[in-house]
């Protein structure tokens, strides 16, 4: 079924969108001042702390964005504003979704080299190159997202709808040019950065295996083996993957619908994105087992103020010591 961009159906998704991106700041402003108080204590980031602070800003700001130039092609419905303050703004948004969606991959791959010993010589001085570096890998993705969206304003073309379903700024791949643009940037965007997740993904998943194999050996299987906050890392690094996996897959759809269906699906496209950042941003909280207590607790001093949704409450458990093996993220 395709989504025509009639006015109920633009005003649904603009509806949607502002409730996602409700959750996407306030998730992502909790994850940027929880960081922020780390460093204050620690006067330093570990490098995580670092690929994810720089996530949550990459987060906010295309929320931001994106809703900004939703809510202003609604009130603007005749674009009497330049179309290339509308198409700049465009390209901004794409350009931080390829922020987001490297940095995303940058952090799985960070969690899988702090899991996964790879036997390979080369492979590991890669990864060791490459950590020491996490600051700067962190501002090199930004303007590598900046510099690849950049020829949209040439190769892409101005939407030529009735005023009707037109969405200020839109550009559209109306050539071959513009097509085989449009692939690339699917491909480096979404694509390229899958393909290391779902390596990443199955680099843990084979650890996992064997670690638990290990472990319940050395035990005789007595009781079943413990991971500690090793397993709460291995679960948001999957849940990391599989969000984004979906996530690819009605992205895709959305893409599909611009090059070969000649729609302009771009509301979709921001929508699934915001849906996207909030889901990942959640994940990202759990997999801080401080950011997790915290949220919880102020979740449920929150629902104190409310006596009728005391049902709504979470238990705050407290994980049981363990002297499994622990990974510092």
């Amino acid at each position: 079924m395709v989504l025509k961009h009639s006015g109920a159906n633009k005003v649904t998704i603009w509806v949607i969108t502002g409730l996602m991106a409700v959750l996407t700041m306030f998730f992502n402003l909790f994850i940027f001042l929880m960081s922020l108080r780390s460093y204050k204590q620690n006067k330093h980031w570990t490098p995580c702390e670092t690929i994810i602070t720089a996530l949550s800003l990459a987060n906010g700001a295309h929320q931001l964005l994106c809703y900004l130039w939703m809510t202003m092609t609604e009130i603007d419905k005749d674009c009497r504003l330049e179309e290339l303050f509308y198409s700049l703004m465009i390209l901004t948004v794409f350009s931080l979704k390829f922020t987001i969606m490297w940095t995303t991959s940058f952090l799985t791959f960070y969690y899988s080299t702090k899991l996964v010993i790879e036997p390979i010589h080369c492979y590991t001085k890669i990864q060791e190159a490459i950590l020491k570096h996490v600051t700067t890998v962190v501002l090199v993705i930004p303007m590598c997202g900046l510099s690849t969206c950049l020829p949209m304003l040439t190769v892409l073309v101005p939407e030529n709808n009735t005023s009707e379903n037109k969405d200020c700024g839109s550009i559209m791949p109306n050539d071959t040019p513009g097509m085989i643009y449009n692939t690339v940037y699917l491909v480096l965007s979404n694509i390229l950065p899958g393909v290391l997740m779902v390596k990443c993904c199955i680099s843990i998943s084979v650890h996992l295996g064997i670690h638990l194999q290990h472990m319940k050996a050395s035990t005789n299987g007595s009781h079943a083996p413990k991971l500690g906050s090793e397993m709460r890392v291995i679960r948001m690094t999957l849940a990391l993957v599989v969000v984004f996996l979906c996530f690819m897959v009605v992205d895709l759809y959305a893409y599909y619908q611009v090059t070969v269906k000649k729609e302009n699906a771009i509301l979709l496209s921001f929508l699934f994105t915001s849906i996207y950042t909030t889901f990942s941003a959640l994940v990202l909280i759990y997999g801080k087992k401080t950011f997790w207590k915290v949220l919880l607790h102020s979740y449920n001093v929150g629902l104190e103020e409310f006596p009728c949704l005391s049902c709504l409450k979470v238990p705050e458990t407290k994980c049981k010591p363990s002297s499994a093996h622990t990974v510092k993220h």
